[in-house]
């Protein structure tokens, strides 16, 4: 069964409408404006916090929890004639609803519930210009009698180290505070004591929390609770909180215990009849005219129509954001993901990282290094400031030796410097795709600090990931593992320092090609030299000591053991390091094709390709992680979606366009393969691995949202199957289609201008560019020069428009 079980895409493909609430797992969605985050669920689940999840959590989500997604923000409605209450989102009550929806949207989410005549709409979303989140609420009366109805707003706080709140909340909660100041009906939550640090520990920072957490609503207030205890009730939960059930909340301040915010509100309904209000939680800076900032942003939020002009210009913002590129080709879903979905996921991966969501808790991983080089491939179309700003930022984690940190928290300045030999490789990969896509050489010259001692030209930095590399290849010019490489599960390959990384040394010459081409554009010929030179000895030991016969091998171990081989018993072949060989330019055309067939012949599955086969299933600790995973599961013989792109990509250089196409169909989202219910995770957005073949629970997806699958799988489409590609010179149309599209259009947002590009394909080929058309007139080749940087921002989004005309043959 498809995913239209549970839901479907509007037809303009901007909502996801979930029609039922019981999905097979809680389907989520962000809103955020950079600063104040809301992940929230299809039933009223999930989580805030300010700038940092693992510092300054808003509010509490308990992980691995029964029921599932709990607590929330809610929304309570009581019928005060018969005591029946119910919750618009299903959670937490779980009383059955006459109607339900839930509408997804780009940083916003609207769930409707009607039950007994009344039905509650709740559009939640995170204005652009407050740290605050809000919830617009509508109420209407259905039947032909009067409706008296109470209204309970409940969050449980967090409120600071969401860490220190799991393992030590028994003695973290000695130091809330709950107070109501009852001239401004705004409820104020805080703590006496923060606890600032990254990990578990004894120690004390003897700091208090610098924020407050503010709740309020645009009605009258007739109640509120600070304590948890009070509302939820000895051996109770949310789904029968006592507060509601008698209908009336205690007006509790606390100064110890768990903390919660509670808002009691009464309206009335005749026949007929809506209300609508507004409902606030924010945080403010706790510093003495706190109570000014708080009635300020309250005053704007109370007011419904500041709340609407906030939406709008919240929806004028996201639809702007994604018409850097709109697709129509004949299909429907490779349609739906590039024009919207995928960008949003991508902006989303860029946000957040692998930091804040339901698989990642956000109190580990930070912002990774290499995830958040990576992440930027996509927003560098329509928001090219976001990624100067965060290339800039990455430059200054860097060392004076050239190596990197793993991941880092721009909040706090901590960081964790793993030694995983790829990482350093993708800052030069991130900044080569800002200035194709910009034009903005200057930025080459930005300075910028080393994090131990010393600054560099951001070129320098560039240099430095290189050499830094390169200073550690084994004798034999390849790479050493270290621990780990992309494949944070061969984490036991390289520890000694005698194991040797295929996959690193295609990196390394993917980069290395980059840093050439840039080079080769400032001037800069030693470097040329160097880089070449670099590039050519690493291939060459590639090619003479990793070609297994029909395919390339992982590499070898501490003991120079070779894994990914044929003679191997298990992971006799590798899916990463045969769709490198293309994409770095490492492999002779014969081999790079032998080893995509290869790939295709032992590793494809409905799903797409799997990472490697056979599975380990012997435990090998000269190996690593994944040989402990479950075989068909993670890194060991999932359907990886990271490493399905990258085959998208390969397959799409060979000018297999056929072959690209069938990868990317079957790792679509939205095709759940076995069915939705054994798939569990969002049709919308990709997830990081589907469970292979090689397993019993062949279909089951996990890790859904912060993945590397969305900004590659974007560029796949973009770049190289529709073929419309930045370089330095401008703009290169070179499409890799599957032989049956006859024609497809394309509008691509490019330093200042926007390209509406047709293509056709009468002669039913994969590859080959006939004939280009620029605005009437025939140029030569396949490359629409452009010359200089982007400009600014056009004023009312009115860009200039370019028509090109493709034909195929």
């Amino acid at each position: 069964m498809t995913y239209t079980k549970y839901g479907y895409f509007t037809d303009d493909c901007f909502e996801f409408v979930i029609t039922r609430p019981d999905t097979p797992a809680p389907w989520i969605n962000y809103t955020s404006n950079g600063r104040y985050t809301r992940l929230i669920s299809n039933t009223g689940g999930g989580f805030s916090y300010w700038q940092t999840p693992r510092l300054h959590r808003i509010t509490r989500w308990r992980y691995n929890c029964l029921p599932v997604d709990r607590p929330g923000h809610y929304l309570f409605v009581r019928d005060r004639k018969t005591g029946d209450y119910w919750t618009p989102s299903w959670q937490p009550v779980m009383a059955e609803l006459d109607n339900y929806e839930c509408r997804h949207g780009l940083n916003y989410t609207r769930i409707t519930g009607a039950r007994n005549g009344v039905e509650a709409s709740v559009l939640t979303f995170v204005p652009d210009d407050a740290d605050c989140e809000i919830w617009r609420v509508t109420l209407k009366n259905l039947t032909g009698e009067r409706k008296q109805l109470d209204l309970f707003a409940y969050v449980e706080l967090c409120m600071g180290n969401a860490l220190n709140d799991l393992v030590n909340q028994p003695n973290d909660q000695h130091f809330n505070e709950v107070f109501l100041d009852r001239k401004s009906s705004i409820l104020y939550a805080t703590k006496r004591y923060w606890n600032t640090f990254g990990s578990a520990t004894v120690e004390q920072s003897n700091v208090t929390y610098d924020r407050y957490i503010i709740f309020a609503t645009s009605l009258p207030l007739v109640a509120f609770d600070g304590s948890k205890a009070q509302f939820i009730g000895r051996w109770r939960s949310e789904s029968n909180p006592i507060a509601v059930e008698r209908g009336k909340l205690g007006n509790t301040e606390i100064t110890a215990g768990d903390a919660v915010g509670a808002l009691q509100m009464r309206v009335d309904l005749a026949p007929g009849a809506q209300k609508e209000f507004s409902v606030v939680l924010g945080v403010v800076e706790k510093r003495p005219q706190f109570r000014r900032d708080a009635e300020r942003l309250m005053k704007k939020y109370r007011d419904l129509a500041h709340v609407d002009a906030a939406f709008e210009k919240l929806v004028a913002d996201w639809r702007d954001y994604v018409s850097c590129v709109q697709v129509e080709t004949p299909d429907r879903d490779l349609n739906t993901m590039i024009n919207v979905w995928n960008q949003w996921q991508n902006a989303c991966t860029f946000r957040f990282s692998r930091d804040a969501g339901y698989y990642h808790g956000g109190l580990l991983f930070g912002r990774g290094f290499r995830d958040s080089c990576q992440d930027t491939f996509g927003p560098v179309m329509t928001r090219p400031e976001w990624v100067k700003q965060r290339l800039t930022e990455m430059s200054s984690f860097q060392f004076k030796n050239g190596s990197v940190v793993h991941c880092y928290y721009p909040v706090s300045g901590g960081y964790a410097r793993t030694g995983h030999s790829d990482t350093p490789l993708w800052l030069p990969l991130a900044v080569a795709m800002y200035i194709r896509e910009t034009g903005d050489w200057d930025f080459l010259k930005t300075v910028t600090p080393y994090l131990d001692e010393g600054e560099a030209t951001m070129l320098d930095h560039i240099y430095g990931c290189l050499d830094y590399t390169l200073s550690n290849l084994t004798e034999r010019n390849l790479p050493k593992f270290g621990p780990g490489d992309w494949n944070d599960t061969l984490d036991y390959m390289g520890r000694k320092g005698r194991g040797e990384s295929v996959w690193n040394a295609l990196c390394l010459c993917y980069a290395l090609r980059e840093t050439i081409e840039l080079a080769k554009r400032v001037g800069d010929q030693a470097a040329v030299r160097r880089y070449e030179g670099a590039f050519k000895k690493v291939a060459d030991a590639v090619n003479k000591y990793c070609w297994d016969g029909e395919w390339y091998i992982v590499g070898t171990n501490d003991l120079r053991e070779i894994v990914g081989s044929k003679k191997n018993k298990e992971c006799k072949i590798y899916l990463n390091t045969q769709t490198w060989a293309v994409m770095s330019g490492v492999a002779p055309r014969e081999r790079a094709l032998k080893a995509m067939a290869a790939a295709r012949k032992y590793l494809d599955t409905p799903k797409g390709p799997k990472l490697l086969h056979p599975p380990f299933r012997t435990v090998n600790p000269n190996i690593g992680l994944a040989t402990r995973c479950v075989p068909g599961k993670k890194e060991n013989g999932a359907v990886f979606n990271h490493a399905v792109s990258w085959a998208v990509l390969a397959e799409a250089l060979l000018g297999h366009g056929d072959h690209a196409y069938d990868y990317y169909r079957k790792a679509l989202p939205m095709n759940p393969v076995v069915d939705i219910d054994r798939y569990e995770t969002e049709p919308y957005v990709y997830s990081e691995y589907v469970t292979s073949p090689d397993h019993p629970t062949f279909g089951q997806a996990s890790h859904s949202w912060l993945t590397g699958s969305a900004t590659w799988m974007l560029r796949d489409v973009v770049d190289y199957i529709l073929g419309v590609r930045p370089t330095y010179e401008g703009l290169l149309i070179d499409p890799c289609i599957p032989k049956k599209w006859k024609s497809y259009r394309i509008r691509r947002r490019f330093r200042g201008k926007i390209y509406d590009i047709t293509v056709r394909n009468r002669k039913g080929v994969e590859k080959g560019v006939k004939s280009v058309v620029v605005d009437g007139q025939p140029i030569e080749g396949n490359l629409i020069r452009v010359e200089g940087a982007a400009p600014a921002r056009p004023k009312a989004g009115k860009w200039p428009v370019v028509k090109v005309e493709v034909e195929m043959g």
